[in-house]
């Protein structure tokens, strides 16, 4: 009986490998959402003058 209880303390488990996930899954989605319109107005400068590119 006793090993079993320590057998099931041991490691993490699903539930805890699930909200780790959901919580990287929430930072990606958090920096593409605040870097995503960033991005979009450069990128969009940098189609209405390419020149300095040349």
């Amino acid at each position: 009986m006793e090993a079993r209880g320590i057998r099931e303390e041991c490691g993490a488990s699903s539930v805890e490998y699930g909200l780790l996930v959901a919580l990287i899954a929430a930072v990606i989605i958090g920096t593409v959402i605040v870097l995503g319109s960033t991005t979009g107005g450069l990128f969009s400068a940098i189609c209405a003058d390419p020149s300095p590119l040349c």
